[in-house]
């Protein structure tokens, strides 16, 4: 039974549980439908019959040992890989200027954050990649038991899982990535390989891009870990179940041939749209970001140049300008910033 169909087998049932509004008193009534859906908790630290039956399914579609929905975003995830695979004492190398949970995930753990720094690409005001090379230097030198990068970046600079995780198994660390925006990897070819069939942890973000509700997040792993477990400490026991439920239509969705398509069409529209434009410099990662820069034009200036043509943007440095694209980027939209680019 999926997740969907015990909602509606519960939802013929006059429940006298939690939550107290029983699916029928709406404070707020604009959101009357996602009420309807917010039933009783689901015990997603000890799964049984419906969100297990979910989560396996969703384990065969990724290819891992174990897939499972988090409701309190990509941080959850990140926090749960560490605690899982690291141990009070023990060295856990993290990039200087990752997100925040990557820190808070080491400190929780009772372990030690080693910094690694990375290159910048003083062109476009970003941060390379970490090679295998460089990653390389930090394993050597240091006993690491884990080690987490981000891949995607924000920016879209994608690393080369394969080869960091060949060293990572020469020097015996763990391998978590954080590929928040890059949760549409696995349904489509012309976008960069995941690392969910590679890496020991991959956590990705499913609001990030791939049209999922906030906070909604997977946490995959490639390890027999009690990852379970370690999610458990830090998760509340009173999930949304309605949440929950989107997860499953959202995996459901990308893995189906319709999802499929979609995907692929929004990357064949981006490509479009860069062939066209002439007028700016589109960085060449992750198409899904759109990372732009215009001659003579800082970042902060092309990015008030769009907004007052319409266009806002969700991350901007000196040099350049991003937008993120995902399932809600329809061609029409990218048809609208074309014309301001050609504008500008």
């Amino acid at each position: 039974m999926s997740l969907t169909n015990l909602f509606r087998k519960r939802h013929k049932t006059v429940c006298f549980t939690t939550p107290s509004h029983s699916q029928k008193f709406f404070i707020t009534s604009k959101f009357q439908q996602f009420y309807k859906f917010d039933i009783s908790e689901t015990d997603t630290h000890n799964p049984q019959a419906a969100l297990k039956i979910s989560q396996e399914k969703a384990s065969k579609i990724y290819g891992t040992k174990k897939t499972l929905f988090l409701t309190n975003g990509s941080t959850s995830g990140i926090i749960a890989s560490v605690l899982a695979c690291v141990n009070k004492g023990e060295n856990v190398l993290i990039w200087d200027n990752s997100h925040q949970c990557h820190k808070n995930a080491v400190e929780l753990a009772g372990a030690n954050p080693i910094f690694y720094t990375l290159k910048k690409n003083v062109d476009w005001g970003i941060y390379n990649s970490i090679t295998a090379i460089e990653l390389e230097k930090y394993l050597s030198n240091k006993k690491i038991k884990a080690v987490i990068i981000t891949s995607p970046s924000y920016e879209g600079v994608v690393s080369d899982i394969n080869s960091i995780k060949k060293v990572c198994e020469k020097y015996g660390a763990y391998l978590i990535v954080d590929e928040a925006h890059g949760a549409l990897y696995p349904f489509c070819e012309k976008l960069p390989q995941s690392a969910v069939n590679i890496a020991d942890f991959t956590i990705q973000s499913l609001h990030k891009t791939a049209g999922g509700l906030n906070p909604t997040a997977l946490l995959h792993t490639t390890t027999d870990l009690d990852v379970e477990s370690a999610l458990s400490k830090i998760s509340t026991t009173s999930p949304s179940y309605a949440l929950l439920m989107t997860i499953e239509k959202n995996i459901n969705y990308l893995n189906s041939k319709k999802g499929r398509k979609k995907i692929s069409e929004l990357v064949e529209n981006i490509q479009n749209l860069k062939k066209i434009c002439k007028s700016v410099k589109f960085f060449e990662g992750d198409l899904t970001k759109i990372l732009i820069k215009k001659e003579n034009l800082t970042g902060y200036e092309l990015s008030e140049k769009l907004y007052e043509n319409g266009i806002e943007d969700e991350k901007t440095n000196e040099k350049s300008t991003m937008l993120i694209c995902g399932l809600g980027t329809d061609k029409r939209m990218l048809n609208r910033l074309e014309k301001v680019l050609k504008k500008i």
